[in-house]
């Protein structure tokens, strides 16, 4: 795993050299563009639309077209000039609350080493962050670029994660949220009883990109077939459940026996045992109502011998 960015955090006036590395990864397949005739592979060529000539990257500039249609080209030079924060610091602005920061703010994450011979500093702020339960909000400047972004500490490693401004949050108004009836009293303690019997505590590794997978079994498939294409599979049958359901209350009360049918479900093992209990009791009732129809029978037919 390569750096991406060497500096020093820039604590009050302490400084804390980190290297920078990037916490994620995308584990997409990727895919060529082909002809779909011979499968050759599809080529894009950047051809400026004034004299028709293909040019080269190292030629290329960025223009910016204002809404009334004004063109303005801008250079490496020019973006240059504009305010950035220290390229090879991280300036630490305030320390808040954690819970103040809405996660829908997080952008990009990023892992921090510390880059020193003696990393005392890098301990001490991370254990710091821990103890007070608070994030860094820092200065991250990286490719030309300065973002807000979030100091914390994640199994003892410093972590920053690069927030969105406020203003590239989108406001949200659904006109179809306007005037809904609020639900009824036996809806929400259905809906509470079913989120109960499907809570638990978070752990990632038990979740899959089925997606992925499944795309993966595919190429796999249509290497295995030697033809370059997946073989073809038998439709699948829809199921009942993909029907529309009109009945709220019914679909929570089918959601919370198909919950409990899959994990035992909180209370069903208590269920079930009673019932089987009351079929053995039922069941040794009759036969005891049984015997002594039999019994009865037996006597009748000697006296009759008799």
């Amino acid at each position: 795993m390569r750096s991406i960015w060497k500096g020093s955090i820039a604590f009050g006036l302490v400084n804390v050299p980190v290297k920078v590395y990037t916490a994620t990864e995308d584990h997409d397949i990727r895919f060529h563009q082909v002809h779909a005739k011979d499968g050759g592979r599809i080529k894009y060529d950047r051809v400026c639309t004034v004299c028709g000539k293909s040019i080269q990257f190292a030629d290329i500039d960025k223009a910016y077209e204002s809404p009334d249609g004004d063109k303005v080209i801008l250079t490496d030079e020019d973006f240059a000039k504009l305010p950035a924060a220290e390229k090879h610091e991280i300036p630490v602005l305030q320390f808040v609350p954690s819970d103040q920061i809405d996660p829908i703010l997080f952008d990009k994450s990023y892992y921090l080493e510390p880059d020193s011979s003696t990393p005392k500093a890098y301990v001490l702020l991370a254990t710091t962050l821990e103890q007070i339960d608070r994030t860094a909000l820092v200065h991250f400047t990286l490719r030309q670029k300065t973002r807000l972004a979030a100091l914390r500490v994640r199994d003892g490693v410093l972590v920053l994660q690069t927030l969105l401004w406020p203003d590239e949050v989108r406001a949200v108004d659904f006109e179809s949220l306007d005037g809904v009836a609020e639900p009824r009293p036996q809806e929400i303690k259905m809906a509470e009883t079913l989120v109960e019997t499907m809570s638990d505590d978070f752990d990632p590794d038990q979740y899959t990109d089925e997606y992925q997978i499944e795309l993966k079994r595919l190429l796999d498939e249509a290497i295995a077939s030697g033809t370059g294409k997946v073989p073809e599979q038998p439709e699948a049958v829809p199921s009942a459940m993909d029907a529309e359901v009109v009945d709220l209350v019914a679909a929570l009360q089918r959601s919370l026996e198909a919950s409990g049918r899959r994990s035992g479900g909180r209370g069903s093992s208590e269920q079930a045992e009673p019932r089987k209990a009351a079929k053995k009791t039922a069941s040794k009732s009759s036969a005891a109502k049984k015997t002594p129809a039999k019994k009865t029978a037996k006597k009748t037919a000697a006296r009759k011998g008799a």
